[in-house]
């Protein structure tokens, strides 16, 4: 990954950009999260795996705008990436939280199949990645909290994921504009609080959804 960066000057900025997010990241994470992005690009040559394949793109719109949602985790353990497509925002996330253990799951095989090598490759032991839907996802296993960028209407959302919830868990549903209509549409028996995210270098609208049981 050279046609803009060299390494040192983009894990410098992701670097910076993941503190102003809160997070401090160290050496050889930032050195995981390069590695990442650099086997992305590689294998989307083959693979259509993302449309955003610049080193400013993944290092603004996957990698910050992924980390973005980290200090909004609680003290959650379990934690499940409902459609992470080409690993976001699960991976950076994992990297970033290496005391949480996450489930990475996406209906489409090769993305999958990609996620599982980068995993096993970079040795990411606090993640997996499975072939599954979320309205497939075995519902006896149950996380803390869900995660969810870009995938669909916040009902569908809670119709298809909410029972991987555990009793008192939450979904984290990341959003562009704030989703005022989406709100409108949940279902009784769900809370919804929303937030604006403010991804460094993004000039864009980003907004987390935090859905709860309604007690």
């Amino acid at each position: 990954m050279t046609d803009a960066f060299e390494e040192s000057v983009w894990t410098e900025k992701l670097g910076a950009g993941a503190n102003r997010l809160g997070i401090d990241l160290d050496e050889s994470q930032l050195t995981i999260l390069w590695r990442y992005a650099h086997m992305l690009r590689e294998r989307n040559e083959h693979v259509n795996l993302t449309s955003i394949v610049s080193p400013e793109g993944i290092l603004t719109l996957h990698m910050l705008d992924s980390l973005s949602l980290a200090t909004d985790l609680g003290d959650a353990q379990r934690l499940i990436d409902v459609g992470t497509g080409g690993g976001f925002p699960g991976i950076p996330l994992a990297v970033a939280c290496p005391g949480r253990e996450f489930m990475l799951i996406d209906g489409t095989q090769k993305k999958i199949r990609f996620v599982a090598e980068a995993i096993a490759a970079l040795d990411i032991r606090n993640a997996r990645a499975v072939a599954a839907r979320a309205e497939s996802y075995p519902a006896e296993e149950k996380f803390d909290v869900v995660i969810a960028r870009a995938v669909g209407p916040l009902a569908d959302l809670l119709r298809d994921a909410g029972k991987l919830l555990a009793p008192r868990g939450r979904i984290l549903a990341m959003k562009g504009k704030d989703p005022a209509t989406e709100l409108a549409a949940l279902p009784r028996g769900w809370a919804a609080q929303v937030k604006r995210l403010h991804v460094p270098g993004l000039d864009a609208d980003r907004h987390l959804v935090t859905l709860t049981r309604a007690r």
